[in-house]
C-alpha cells in the first residue's frame, strides 16, 4: 500500500519547489535589501545632543606619568568623570565607567573615557596607577589624570547647569557626581548623573551616535 509522505518530507517538496522558482530568490533579495531601511523606521537614531559648552585645552599628567592632554583625544569621543585616589573602593562613577569600557569596546580607537583626579595634591601617577589596576582599566580606552584639573572639571559643572542637573557634588570635587559626554572637537554634548540606573545604557548609545554619525561634528 502506498503512504503518504510525512509532514517533515512535504516541508522538504515545498521548499524545494520555492527555490527553484526565480520569483523567490526575487522576493528574498527585496525584502534583504529593504531590512536596513525598515529597521531604521522602527529604531531611529536619536536627535543630536546639544552644545553645552567646550572643554578648555590642557594638558595632565596620566597614571604612567606620561604628559596627556586635549591633543591626545582630539579626533575621538571621550567620557569624563572625578576621581579620588584615597577613596577606599572604587567609587560610583568609576563603576559606571568601568561598565561603560565592557560595554563600549566595539568602538575601538574612537572613543576614550577620561577619570580627573579631584585631589591633585595626593593623587600622585602611582597612587592612580594603582586605582587604575583596581578598576580593571584598559590603558588603550581609560586614562586617570591628575594635576591642575579645576579648569576642566569648572567647565563640566557649567555645562551641567546648563542641562539642568545639579552640579554641586560636582562642585565640591567629589567622586560621586557625574559623567560628562565630550565630542570630536571637545565640545561637552551631555551630562549624566551617575546615580541613574540606566546611565551606562545612555551613555554608549549616546557615544556611538557621536562617534558614527561624523556628520554631527560639523553641528555649530
Amino acid at each position: 500500500m502506498w503512504a503518504s509522505p510525512g509532514p517533515g518530507a512535504r516541508i522538504q517538496n515545498v521548499a524545494a519547489s520555492l527555490v527553484g522558482r526565480p520569483a523567490f530568490w526575487v522576493i528574498l533579495v527585496t525584502a534583504i535589501g529593504a531590512w536596513p531601511l525598515a529597521w531604521s523606521h522602527l529604531h531611529p537614531l536619536p536627535p543630536p545632543q546639544p552644545v553645552l559648552g567646550r572643554v578648555p585645552e590642557f594638558e595632565l599628567v596620566d597614571e604612567q606619568g606620561r604628559t596627556f592632554g586635549t591633543k591626545d583625544l582630539a579626533g575621538r569621543v571621550w567620557v569624563a568623570g572625578v576621581v579620588t585616589g584615597q577613596a577606599p573602593g572604587p567609587s560610583r562613577t568609576v563603576a559606571r565607567m568601568a561598565q561603560i569600557q565592557d560595554r563600549a569596546r566595539q568602538l575601538a580607537d574612537r572613543f576614550h573615557l577620561v577619570s580627573l583626579s579631584a585631589d591633585p595634591e595626593h593623587d600622585t601617577p602611582e597612587r592612580l596607577f594603582a586605582y587604575a589596576r583596581a578598576s580593571h582599566a584598559s590603558p588603550r580606552m581609560w586614562s586617570f589624570l591628575t594635576g591642575p584639573t579645576g579648569a576642566v572639571r569648572r567647565a563640566f559643572v557649567e555645562a551641567a547647569g546648563r542641562r539642568q542637573l545639579d552640579p554641586r557634588e560636582m562642585a565640591r570635587g567629589s567622586p560621586m557626581s557625574m559623567l560628562a559626554l565630550v565630542d570630536v572637537k571637545g565640545r561637552i554634548r551631555a551630562c549624566y548623573d551617575a546615580e541613574a540606573s540606566n546611565v551606562v545604557d545612555r551613555v554608549v548609545r549616546d557615544a556611538a551616535v557621536l562617534v558614527n554619525r561624523p556628520e554631527e561634528a560639523d553641528e555649530p
